[in-house]
C-alpha cells in the first residue's frame, strides 16, 4: 500500500463522509484556479496547509513526499513559458512577461495541486467507489476499478519482492546485470499479472459473483457544521483575495 493510501486509511477524518471532504478539498482546488494568482494562490494554499497540517493531522514529511511529485510537475509546466521560439528574436529567446506568467501558472497548480492532496490523504479509494454508484455510475464500472485497484497494490508487491529477490542475488552488481534484472523484472511482473488476475476470477466465481460486487460501506452522515465551516473558509478566501486585489496589494 502506498504511504499516501496508509495516511488516508489512519487519517483523523477517516470517519467523515467523503462529499464533505471532496466539497473543501475540491473546492479549495476550483478556487485556486479560478481566484487571480496573485494574491489568490498564495491565500489558497496557506490555507489548504493550515488544514492538513492541523485539523486533518497529515504530517509534515509525508505531506513533503507527496506535494513534491506534483510541484516538480508544475515547475515543468511553468518553464516553457520563460522563453518563446522563433520570431525576430532568433530561436530562442527570453518571452515578454514570461517570469510573470510562469510565477502565475506555478501559483495555481501548486495551490490546486495542495487541495487535491487534501482530499487524498483523507479519503481512501475504498470509502468512494462504493458510494459511487449510489450517485449514478454504472456498477460495472466501479467493480472494475475496485479490482484495478486492488491489482494494483498486488502487482506493486510483486514488484519490491522481485527486487529484493534480484539485489540478494547481486543482480544490481554491474551496468549488465541491472539491465538483466531489468528485463527479468518486466517478464515475471507481466506473467504475475495475469496469474494473480486468473486467480482473482477463479476466487470470485468460486463465491458466487454475478456482476456487483457487495461490499460494506462505514456509515458516515453528513455534518451541517463541516459543511458550513468549508462554505464559510472558501467564501473568505474569495472576499480576501478579491479585497487585496482591489487593494492593490
Amino acid at each position: 500500500m502506498l504511504p499516501i493510501d496508509v495516511a488516508a486509511h489512519s487519517s483523523r477524518w477517516r470517519g467523515r463522509h467523503p462529499l464533505e471532504k471532496a466539497l473543501l478539498g475540491f473546492g479549495l482546488t476550483v478556487t485556486a484556479v479560478c481566484l487571480p494568482p496573485w494574491p489568490g494562490g498564495p491565500l489558497v494554499a496557506a490555507a489548504t496547509l493550515a488544514v492538513l497540517l492541523g485539523p486533518a493531522g497529515v504530517s509534515g514529511r509525508r505531506l513533503w513526499r507527496a506535494f513534491r511529485v506534483p510541484l516538480g510537475f508544475c515547475v515543468t509546466g511553468a518553464l516553457p513559458l520563460l522563453v518563446s521560439v522563433g520570431g525576430p528574436d532568433g530561436l530562442l529567446a527570453p518571452a515578454p512577461d514570461g517570469p510573470r506568467h510562469a510565477l502565475d501558472l506555478l501559483l495555481r497548480t501548486s495551490a490546486a495541486s495542495l487541495g487535491v492532496l487534501l482530499f487524498a490523504f483523507t479519503t481512501p479509494v475504498s470509502d468512494v467507489l462504493p458510494r459511487l454508484v449510489r450517485a449514478g455510475v454504472p456498477a460495472p464500472v466501479v467493480d472494475v476499478a475496485l479490482v484495478m485497484y486492488r491489482i494494483g497494490f498486488l502487482l506493486l508487491d510483486s514488484l519490491a519482492q522481485v527486487r529484493r529477490a534480484q539485489a540478494a542475488r547481486l543482480g544490481q552488481a554491474g551496468r549488465a546485470a541491472a539491465w538483466r534484472s531489468v528485463a527479468g523484472l518486466a517478464a515475471t511482473s507481466f506473467v504475475r499479472a495475469f496469474d494473480r488476475a486468473a486467480r482473482l476470477q477463479e476466487g470470485l466465481a468460486g463465491r458466487g459473483y454475478d456482476g456487483a460486487l457487495r461490499v460494506l460501506v462505514p456509515p458516515a452522515r453528513l455534518s451541517r457544521r463541516f459543511l458550513a465551516a468549508a462554505a464559510a473558509l472558501l467564501a473568505a478566501l474569495v472576499a480576501g483575495t478579491l479585497v487585496l486585489k482591489e487593494l492593490g496589494l
